[in-house]
């Protein structure tokens, strides 16, 4: 993703020396504190405090944001000029919803105790739906007196791009305003630089006491054990005149909707009830990152920085949920066929048949301050579009969707042979077109992420070793659906193309003295002797010979890449090494699945259930049982969870994604839609599972309820229940 993130501060050469910041550098300049909870619906979402305020603790990204741009930056609870005190705040299960409770700390007047503490119970309930951000809040009298109190909501707004929060610093901005609607209404206004006019409409229920344009006051007088609500609803660029919905019924009318979205998806059940508990999560925040677009239901990336189509990570969530729900394929597909390159834009990095990289909504954007509001930037969203295509038509034998996506595969093929390898050499390649820019375009997209055994970073066009799997990977299957159109003199070139690659790649990329592959090449075709987990994802495409892959996986399993949580990006003891760092040596949950699923193919599924239980066990210390973007790689320690990296997002589509796939590579998952049949590769289960249950898995318009047990080191496969025709069976190959 676009990982203008954390590493990307250049080191200076001298210690008093100053640092310089690099382009899109989200900072990090203290601890929050108040832990942080997000909400999502579509192109909306909401970071708020553990409190429920917005704005009114340091260290987070808080606000109300729409299409990249905040829309509220304060709305703070006080009682009487005071904070209350917390009692505890829970996502619901399904993340449809928010709920804190708090109470009230000892109020004095005038030197006099009038409120003791713990006398008021208060309930804030908060969600999100279709562009406005609700909030219900309750109170009760818990004491024996009558509590008369003021309440206070104190609110804000800068309009800020999303940038701008992220730590951008501009020259100019628009004019801001904010007027009263009425005795309930407040209207908070911004006029960008970009001519459009962004509005955030804030309506009160019941009216206040007192409301001015920055604040609503409340004064209540509760007899003991009285109850009293009110209601507040914020609402980004509402039509004029518009309310919004009452909230029991839009709460309501949220959670069928999302109860609808989540159908047809195949479901899982476990005998470890705390793996259940993970993917439950894992589910249910992929089910909040789906956004509806015009082209289908897309995963955006994650909270809050990366909530937005992305290219790469969206065809990757697609790829690991392949075997869930193919649909989410399908979305991905279709909306980045339609915005496809089809000119050259330097500052854009678009060339025809370019996959996009990253669309953005915000005034920056649409000036051009930041390149990204359509960016194509990175050099594994084409084959990633290709392979996933492929992927798509082999586990469901949609050939409809594949014709209508075959034009956009031709011109990403023809992308990837013509200006993806602008000398000729067989390597697809990249290098930034504009200084604006990312200068690293494959995942690990931090400035440093790239370098050579000495540290030196790589320089001119750089061939990345994975993305030369996705590539042969993707005419292979590329091939296949050519076939499948009756075009068989492209899928004979294709093959041919794939197999002369993987040749070519052995020659330039083995380092014999690592015993493993290369990082990349560099502009002057030199390898980067580093040991790097880019070459465990090599064992995904298949493209490499097996006696090596092996070597590889052997030295992935080791005490200098497997951290006892996972597998480093980068191995212990290379030059650029740093277990706190965002590229160069954390562990990255999506990472580890796709070496899973490579470790699969080759047959290691003992190691598989290495990495299967690391990451387990890393998800049982993380809130909410949820796996975030990555963690720090520090060794695993007894009765020590692992460390975690401070500006991770969490929900994160590919982190989500993870144990579905993580399972998928266990099990040995295969699908032949020609066929009508589900095969088992070589299952195994890890010590932690005993049992896993997959009801509704589809193929076709069959669906298959399966009982996979385990017995020591082998599996038995009961058929639950079947409808329509579906074959399903154990395949033990070596």
């Amino acid at each position: 993703m676009a990982a203008e993130v954390a590493t990307q501060i250049a080191l200076a050469s001298r210690p008093d020396e100053p640092v310089a910041e690099q382009p899109f550098y989200i900072p990090m300049t203290g601890p929050a504190a108040r832990p942080r909870r997000s909400l999502k619906h579509d192109d909306t979402f909401i970071v708020l405090d553990g409190h429920g305020d917005i704005g009114a603790s340091a260290g987070g990204p808080d606000g109300l944001f729409n299409a990249d741009t905040r829309y509220l930056a304060r709305l703070e609870l006080m009682l009487d000029d005071v904070q209350p005190l917390l009692l505890g705040s829970s996502l619901r299960d399904d993340n449809s919803a928010l709920t804190i409770d708090l109470t009230n700390p000892d109020i004095y007047q005038h030197g006099r105790l009038v409120l003791p503490k713990d006398m008021l119970h208060i309930v804030r309930t908060i969600f999100l739906w279709r562009g406005t951000a609700y909030q219900r809040i309750g109170l009760q009298n818990h004491g024996e007196h009558r509590a008369s109190f003021d309440l206070r909501l104190m609110f804000d707004n800068d309009f800020a791009d999303l940038f701008e929060v992220r730590g951008s610093t501009r020259p100019r901005r628009g004019v801001g305003a904010s007027r009263l609607e009425g005795p309930s209404d407040v209207m908070l206004e911004y006029r960008g630089l970009d001519g459009v006019t962004r509005t955030t409409a804030l309506n009160f229920d019941p009216r206040p006491t007192r409301l001015a344009v920055n604040v609503a006051t409340y004064h209540f007088d509760l007899a003991p054990h009285e109850t009293a609500s009110l209601f507040v609803a914020a609402s980004c660029n509402a039509p004029e005149g518009q309310k919004p919905g009452r909230f029991f019924r839009s709460l309501l009318a949220h959670r069928r909707e999302m109860r609808k979205s989540a159908m047809g998806t195949a479901s899982i059940e476990t005998s470890n009830d705390i793996f259940n508990e993970v993917l439950c999560q894992a589910m249910a925040d992929l089910n909040i990152l789906m956004t509806q677009t015009p082209q289908g239901r897309y995963p955006y990336a994650g909270i809050p920085w990366y909530s937005t189509t992305f290219g790469r990570d969206g065809l990757i969530t697609a790829m690991q949920m392949l075997w869930v729900d193919p649909r989410i394929a399908l979305g991905v597909l279709r909306r980045l066929a339609f915005h496809q390159a089809k000119q050259t834009d330097p500052l854009a990095d678009a060339e025809p048949g370019k996959i996009l990289h990253e669309m953005r909504g915000g005034e920056m954007a649409a000036l051009r301050e930041v390149p990204f509001a359509c960016y194509y930037g990175s050099v594994d969203s084409t084959p990633l579009f290709v392979l996933l295509a492929g992927l798509y038509f082999e586990r469901t034998g949609d050939i409809e969707a594949l014709k209508q996506l075959w034009p956009a595969i031709e011109a990403g093929l023809r992308w990837i042979d013509g200006p993806g390898d602008p000398d000729h050499d067989g390597f697809i390649e990249y290098q930034r077109a504009s200084e604006q820019g990312l200068a690293n375009q494959g995942w690990k997209d931090s400035y440093d992420a790239v370098f050579h055994a000495d540290g030196r970073l790589a320089e001119g066009y750089i061939a990345l070793a994975e993305v030369q799997g996705y590539v042969f990977a993707g005419k292979r299957l590329a091939a296949r659906c050519a076939r499948a159109l009756g075009k068989l003199d492209v899928a004979d070139r294709l093959d041919a193309e794939a197999e002369r690659l993987a040749q070519q790649f052995e020659d330039a990329f083995w380092c014999e003295d690592l015993g493993t592959y290369a990082l990349a090449l560099d502009g002057k075709k030199k390898p980067c002797k580093v040991r790097s987990s880019n070459a465990g994802q090599l064992l995904f495409s298949g493209m490499v010979r097996e006696d090596r892959a092996r070597k590889v996986a052997a030295d992935l399993l080791r005490p200098h890449f497997f951290s006892g949580w996972g597998i480093r990006t980068i191995a212990y003891g290379e030059a650029r090494y740093n277990p706190m760092s965002y590229h160069d040596g954390s562990v990255w949950p999506h990472d580890n699945a796709l070496i899973t699923l490579g470790l699969a193919r080759y047959g290691l599924k003992r190691s598989v259930g290495q990495v299967f239980k690391g990451l387990f066990d890393a998800a049982t210390y993380m809130d909410l049982r949820r796996l975030p973007e990555l963690f720090c790689g520090f060794r695993r320690e007894k009765h020590r969870g692992p460390t975690l990296y401070p500006v991770a997002c969490a929900p994160q589509a590919w982190a989500s994604a993870t144990p579905f796939t993580l399972l998928e590579a266990a099990l040995g998952l295969e699908f032949d839609a020609v066929k009508g049949e589900i095969r088992l590769k070589n299952p195994y289960l890890p010590e932690f599972l005993d049992e896993v249950i997959l009801r509704d898995l589809q193929l076709g318009a069959s669906t298959v309820d399966l009982r996979v047990r385990r017995h020591g080191d082998d599996v038995s496969l009961e058929v639950l229940r079947r409808r329509g025709q579906i074959q399903v069976s154990i395949v033990l190959a070596h």
